[in-house]
């Protein structure tokens, strides 16, 4: 079982203003639960014991909202946030996670208890919870599959040619843990700092990773950037996205 995640907190959701004027949006209320709150009670629901969470903007929020977390937490702060992209972010947590499996989730993600046993039960070097069910375009991180094996990942691919939408959740297996973070080191260093971590593992795929797309078109799920996006998700609080939860 997979007993470690981390969790990416670092950005300031600047979109979500006046929200975010003292918290990150992992802490913005939906339903009378914070995102970050609604995660980790899912992770520890699944077997999560170690949680990792990257934070950057109003760190002291987030080790407060966590004072009392029943999984042991570690903070690793990105102090460069406002500058770079979330590969940053997740190199910075390489100390506590390299060498292990875990799940990695956007802090910005609302989503099913169930994508977390459909990863669990994908044994896979990279295992990529995958929507189907959408129109893709060019915001979308898109993944180019051949069946279920991942081929591509980004935003740039052409949406006719893509499957899914990656919705921002993986689990990185150990032996796959200690290539992702010395490619992500390798990146940072050649002052790559612009990479989203996608773009990361699509370079790691290209070099001969597995890497597995996990079918969860059929569960709801909501990536959380702007006031629509939060009022779409209040809407389904506590209904469909809570169903079997």
């Amino acid at each position: 079982m997979t007993d470690t995640a981390v969790i990416l907190c670092a950005g300031g959701g600047t979109r979500l203003k006046p929200l975010t004027d003292d918290r990150p949006k992992a802490l913005v209320d939906v339903g009378g639960e914070t995102i970050l709150g609604r995660a980790v009670r899912l992770l520890v629901g699944a077997g999560v014991r170690h949680l990792v969470v990257a934070t950057g903007y109003r760190e002291e929020a987030v080790r407060a909202a966590l004072a009392n977390c029943e999984a042991k937490v570690v903070l690793h702060h990105n102090a460069d946030f406002e500058r770079t992209q979330n590969s940053v972010s997740l190199h910075r947590c390489a100390e506590s996670l390299a060498g292990r499996s875990f799940f990695k989730l956007d802090g910005d993600l609302l989503f099913h208890a169930d994508v977390l046993g459909r990863l669990e039960a994908s044994p896979c070097l990279l295992s990529v919870a995958v929507d189907k069910s959408g129109v893709l375009g060019d915001e979308e991180m898109k993944v180019l599959t051949d069946g279920d094996r991942v081929l591509r990942f980004g935003k740039k691919l052409d949406p006719a040619r893509c499957s899914g939408e990656s919705i921002g959740i993986e689990r990185v297996d150990a032996a796959a843990s200690p290539l992702l973070f010395r490619a992500l080191a390798i990146a940072e260093r050649a002052g790559r700092t612009d990479l989203y971590y996608e773009d990361v593992y699509d370079e790691l795929i290209a070099a001969g990773l597995e890497a597995r797309a996990v079918d969860v078109s059929d569960l709801p799920w909501f990536e959380i950037d702007t006031a629509d996006d939060l009022a779409l998700a209040r809407q389904s609080a506590g209904g469909r996205l809570d169903r079997s939860a």
